[in-house]
């Protein structure tokens, strides 16, 4: 079982790369924005109720997933709602059931991150696509996020266009051995 990791700011493409990973690998995509999406149907985001369903949700899945051994693809975007210790925990649980994690960061400029906000894509998702609002939870702290193991390759998506960027993803994953897909 493997967990394609892939995580990086707003706007850098984790959806488009990691679609294109899931369907190249043939496994699914864990897009986190509907989780996002589901828990904000209850609670305002980054309350406490918010926080912990959402952390639920996450440790579920995973854990279903490990004992399944069924592989996907998690998308994630670093913010300071999350807990650090949530990601620990994510491996952990993957981990004990034997299987393997491989960690992608998408790097993006703010520039580019604040140019590609405007995105049709973002909007269908409901994204974040004010820049004057990305700017405020920017300059409030809330992007900060610790907790996350070094990646395993990183791409920066302002040179590499998303089908160069999963092909990337996709070599690296097979070099890393057999059973990383097994």
């Amino acid at each position: 079982m493997l967990v394609v990791f892939i995580y990086g700011p707003a706007a850098s493409g984790k959806h488009t790369v990691g679609s294109l990973v899931a369907n190249q690998l043939d496994i699914p995509l864990f897009h986190n924005h509907l989780t996002v999406d589901l828990v904000g149907t209850l609670f305002d985001f980054g309350t406490g109720p918010f926080r912990r369903l959402r952390a639920d949700i996450w440790r579920a899945s995973f854990r279903e997933c490990a004992q399944a051994d069924r592989s996907f693809v998690f998308t994630f975007h670093p913010e300071a709602t999350v807990d650090p210790d949530e990601i620990p925990d994510l491996i952990r649980i993957v981990e004990e059931a034997g299987g393997s994690l491989f960690f992608v960061e998408l790097l993006c400029s703010r520039s580019a991150v604040l140019a590609r906000l405007a995105n049709e894509s973002r909007r269908r998702f409901g994204k974040l696509t004010d820049p004057g609002l990305y700017a405020t939870i920017e300059a409030a702290g809330g992007f900060e996020f610790h907790g996350l193991p070094k990646p395993d390759l990183q791409i920066d998506t302002e040179i590499a266009n998303p089908e160069d960027a999963a092909a990337a993803i996709v070599a690296a994953v097979k070099t890393a051995g057999p059973t990383i897909l097994a």
